[in-house]
């Protein structure tokens, strides 16, 4: 159901007076959406998974339990960013990416992952060819 003339001018005023009022405020709550919270949630846990990784790996040699405890984090990591991604969902996951970082990840992402394939064309064209 549509908004009004008068309650969309209402709307504007209660904007305009809270831009005015607590600026700050206006422009967190412009920014954060239903899916801010797990998109942080699943930031900490890739790197939590690759510093699991990074501590197993480099502490094999030296200390077992040192790199049992590197396991454990990655494992823990692991678990909390699939929990994460189910909480975030398609919707947000499609949200992300047309974010300004989410776009310039997948851009970049994108233009790799093209350029292997360029590659693999020509390798494959040089060994029929």
């Amino acid at each position: 159901m549509p908004l009004s003339k008068d309650e969309e001018r209402i709307l504007s005023e209660i904007e305009e007076q809270l831009y005015e009022t607590d600026p700050n405020l206006a422009r967190e709550v412009s920014e954060t959406t239903v899916y801010t919270h797990s998109l942080k949630n699943l930031k900490w846990s890739l790197l939590g998974f690759v510093l699991g990784v990074a501590v197993m790996v480099l502490s094999l040699s030296t200390s077992f339990l040192l790199s049992f405890v590197g396991f454990l984090v990655m494992l823990a990591s692991a678990l909390a960013l699939e929990r994460s991604a189910r909480h975030l969902g398609r919707t947000g996951l499609q949200q992300a990416s047309q974010s300004g970082r989410g776009a310039a990840l997948k851009s970049a992402v994108g233009d790799g992952r093209q350029r292997m394939l360029e590659r693999f064309r020509r390798g494959e064209q040089g060994r029929h060819g």
